[in-house]
């Protein structure tokens, strides 16, 4: 067969072996182990290193291991860098309530490509929060403060403003938006400021939506050949949007005829011709009467869920611990 007979032996009666792991008597018990974890996680040692840790214990007439031994018990339970644990920054998540317009407006800054690579133009809208009307907009090939107080300015003296119209602006955290020149400017005009948090896109979702309306058209190019040909595209694009395009979240009227007031005339007149189709054949209507076209009593940034909500007064909503709601003018 080729093999030995002590080969032969073992392959017809095998013996159980156990392999044990081998532990030294010098070896750390899980106790001790667990001894010098709390001690360097001590609010004493937590910011040193477990050198500097080893010698200060030394001083202290202490010695609970060499420098690699503390080192080693720390690698086992992945804390040999950081040990501290930091608690997160809360942010406050803003809340803003509209009823009509001019009341709250969003602003945001987005790329458009240019004709090169690392070439972009900037588009800058402000967008009305209840209307969905674009108050003000530019094309830029820069981003800074002065151009974002020039939009605002833009939008305030085409709205007729004052400052006692109250009026928020909602934006992101952007540079331009967050400069220390911008809460000036904006103090001056007796408007104010809401920020959203730190990369939550969510909370100004408004202006991200009309980016998006914007940027899928048939007529968004890929790339812009030059300032003049974006600029050409917002001169066309901006006021198509304003007053041709049906919003869903106006109940299909263009952001024009809810921002100046037309819109309850053209939903009556909608009804209206819904009730005369349900007149001629109820049938295909399965019997049932049309819901009339309403436009929405407000619109939020990050409604409360779950509670009563009674609001007096367009603005800022904040939630107490109580979880009752009070208002910031």
């Amino acid at each position: 067969m080729g093999v030995s007979r002590a080969t032969y032996q073992r392959h017809k009666n095998p013996r159980l072996k156990l392999f044990l792991p081998r532990v030294s008597s010098r070896a750390y018990t899980l106790e001790e182990k667990q001894g010098i974890v709390g001690v360097l996680n001590s609010p004493e040692f937590v910011d040193l290193p477990a050198s500097q840790a080893f010698t200060r214990l030394l001083d202290q007439g202490r010695y609970m291991g060499s420098k690699s031994t503390l080192y080693r018990v720390l690698e086992a339970l992945g804390a040999t860098k950081e040990r501290r644990q930091r608690e997160r920054t809360h942010y406050e998540e803003p809340r803003l309530m509209t009823n009509g317009p001019n009341q709250v407006w969003t602003a945001d800054i987005s790329k458009l490509r240019g004709p090169e690579k690392w070439v972009f133009y900037y588009l800058y809208v402000l967008l009305d929060l209840y209307s969905r009307f674009v108050v003000a907009w530019m094309i830029t090939t820069g981003e800074n403060a002065l151009l974002f107080q020039d939009l605002i300015e833009q939008g305030y003296e085409s709205q007729g403003l004052t400052k006692e119209s109250g009026l928020w602006v909602h934006t992101d955290r952007g540079s331009p938006m967050t400069a220390k020149t911008t809460a000036q400017f904006e103090m001056d005009l007796g408007i104010l400021g809401s920020v959203s948090r730190p990369r939550v896109s969510n909370d100004n979702a408004y202006s991200e939506s009309n980016f998006k309306t914007l940027k899928y058209r048939p007529q968004t190019p890929d790339r812009f050949g030059s300032l003049v040909h974006a600029l050409d595209w917002g001169g066309k694009l901006i006021p198509w949007y304003n007053t041709t395009h049906y919003h869903s979240g106006i109940a299909d009227l263009s952001p024009s005829d809810v921002h100046h007031g037309r819109g309850e005339l053209i939903l009556k007149e909608r009804d209206k011709v819904m009730a005369r189709a349900f007149a001629d054949r109820s049938d295909r209507f399965n019997n049932r009467v049309p819901k009339p076209f309403c436009l929405p009593k407000e619109v939020w940034i990050n409604k409360p869920s779950g509670l009563e909500i009674q609001i007096a007064t367009p603005g800022k909503v904040i939630l107490n611990s109580q979880g009752h709601l009070s208002h910031s003018a």
